[in-house]
C-alpha cells in the first residue's frame, strides 16, 4: 500500500512538472509568436533600411575612390589629389556607419581587421617601399589580389591608404606623392573595394552583377554557412534553415552588434589612448578624423535602433518603438543614451591625437559605457517578448 501510494505521488509530480514544463515552453513559443509580424517587420525594416543601403554605398564609395586613385596615378595634380581624399573620406564614412553590424560577413570571413586596422605600421611601410621587387609586383596588381596575398593587415585597408593621402588633418601636397606611392594606394585601394563588395553581396543577394562576377573570378566567399546570404539567414529566423532559433534572438543579435561598438568605441578606441593604456592606439591618426568615426560609430547605433538611415528611417518599424510599447522608461534611457553618446564625442577636443589625454575624451568614455549598459538591459528585457 505505501509503495503503490509512493508510485502514484511520483507519476503525479512527474505529471505536474511535464505539465508546468509544457506550459512553460507554450508560454515562450506564444510570447515569440505573439509578435511574429512585427519583428519581421523590424528585421526587414532593419535589412532594407539599415545594413542593405549602408554596405552599398560603401562598396560605390569604394569603388569611385578606386577610379579617382586610378586618375591620380596617370595625372598626379593636386586637385586630383583633393578629389581622391574627399572620396577616401566617404568611402570610410559609410565604413564606420557600419560598425553597429560588424556580426556577419565582416567577423565572419576576417574583413574587418583586413581593411581597418591600425595603427599602420610605418616600419614595415619603409622596408616595403624599398623592395622594388614586390612594388614591381604591385604595379601589375589590377584587381587587388597580389595586394591581398602580399601585404600584412597593418598596411592595408582605409589606414594604408591614409598615411599616404594625408597628413596632420590636411591633404598631403602632390610633390609628396611618389610614383611608389602611387602603386601602392592603387592596388591597397582595389583591395579594399573588394571586400567591400564582398560585405555587400554577402549580406544582400539583390546587387549589382559585376560585384558578384569579380568576387566570383577573385573565390571569395559570399555566403553564409547554410548557404544563404547573411540577410537571408536573418530574414528566416525562427523558421527552418536560419542560425536563429526565434526572431528575438535575431533581434538581440542588432543589440549585441550596438553594444559591441558602443564597448569598443569607449573602451579602446578612446579608452586605450585616454588611460594611458596604448597611447599608439589612435584611429585615423593622419586625416584626424578620430573623432568623425567615433560619431559614425555611435550613429550606426542609432540608425539600427531607431529604424534606419537617416532619410529613410521608419520608426513604427523599430526597436525602439517596439521596446518603447512595453517598456516606455527603458526606451527612453536607450534614446537619450545615444544621444548623450554622439553628443559627448563631438564636444572631445580635436583632434584626438594630441587631445586624448583630454577630459572630455573621459567624458566621451563614460556615455559609452553608459550606452552599452542600457543596451544591454534592452537585450534582456526582449528575453520577456
Amino acid at each position: 500500500m505505501k509503495k503503490v501510494f509512493k508510485n502514484a505521488m511520483l507519476m503525479a509530480v512527474s505529471a505536474l512538472f511535464a505539465v508546468s514544463f509544457s506550459a512553460c515552453n507554450k508560454t515562450n513559443e506564444t510570447q515569440d509568436e505573439a509578435n511574429i509580424e512585427t519583428k519581421d517587420a523590424i528585421i526587414k525594416q532593419y535589412l532594407n533600411h539599415t545594413v542593405y543601403p549602408t554596405y552599398g554605398n560603401l562598396a560605390a564609395k569604394a569603388q569611385t575612390l578606386v577610379g579617382d586613385l586610378e586618375t591620380l596615378k596617370a595625372d598626379k595634380t593636386q586637385a586630383n589629389l583633393e578629389k581622391a581624399c574627399a572620396s577616401f573620406l566617404e568611402a570610410r564614412h559609410w565604413w564606420e556607419m557600419s560598425e553597429a553590424f560588424l556580426f556577419g560577413a565582416a567577423s565572419d570571413f576576417g574583413i574587418d581587421p583586413h581593411i581597418d586596422s591600425w595603427p599602420l605600421d610605418e616600419t614595415e611601410f619603409n622596408s616595403l617601399m624599398s623592395q622594388l621587387d614586390l612594388i614591381a609586383l604591385l604595379a601589375q596588381d589590377e584587381d587587388g589580389s597580389i595586394a591581398k596575398e602580399k601585404l600584412a593587415p597593418q598596411l592595408l585597408g582605409f589606414h594604408g591608404l591614409e598615411y599616404i593621402l594625408f597628413r596632420n588633418g590636411q591633404t598631403r601636397p602632390i610633390s609628396e606623392i611618389t610614383d611608389d606611392y602611387m602603386i601602392f594606394v592603387v592596388a591597397v585601394a582595389r583591395d579594399l573595394r573588394n571586400h567591400c563588395y564582398q560585405l555587400e553581396v554577402s549580406w544582400n543577394d539583390d546587387t549589382p552583377q559585376a560585384h558578384k562576377d569579380l568576387l566570383e573570378e577573385l573565390e571569395f566567399n559570399t555566403t553564409f554557412a547554410n548557404g544563404n546570404t547573411y540577410g537571408e539567414n536573418m530574414t528566416l529566423a525562427g523558421q527552418a534553415g536560419s542560425t536563429y532559433a526565434t526572431r528575438t534572438q535575431a533581434l538581440q543579435a542588432i543589440l549585441d552588434g550596438c553594444i559591441n561598438i558602443s564597448d569598443e568605441v569607449g573602451t579602446s578606441k578612446i579608452g586605450k589612448p585616454h588611460t594611458g593604456d596604448d597611447p599608439t592606439y589612435v584611429e585615423s591618426p593622419y586625416s584626424q578624423k578620430s573623432i568623425t568615426d567615433f560619431a559614425d560609430n555611435i550613429t550606426s547605433i542609432q540608425n539600427a535602433y531607431m529604424g534606419g538611415n537617416e532619410g529613410e528611417r521608419d520608426e513604427g518599424l523599430s526597436l525602439h518603438r517596439f521596446i518603447k510599447d512595453f517598456n516606455a522608461d527603458l526606451d527612453t534611457k536607450v534614446v537619450n543614451a545615444i544621444s548623450n553618446a554622439i553628443d559627448k564625442i563631438n564636444h572631445m577636443k580635436a583632434p584626438f591625437v594630441t587631445n586624448y589625454l583630454d577630459a572630455s575624451a573621459g567624458e566621451a568614455m563614460e556615455a559609452c559605457q553608459n550606452l552599452s549598459d542600457v543596451l544591454s538591459d534592452a537585450k534582456a528585457a526582449l528575453n520577456e517578448k
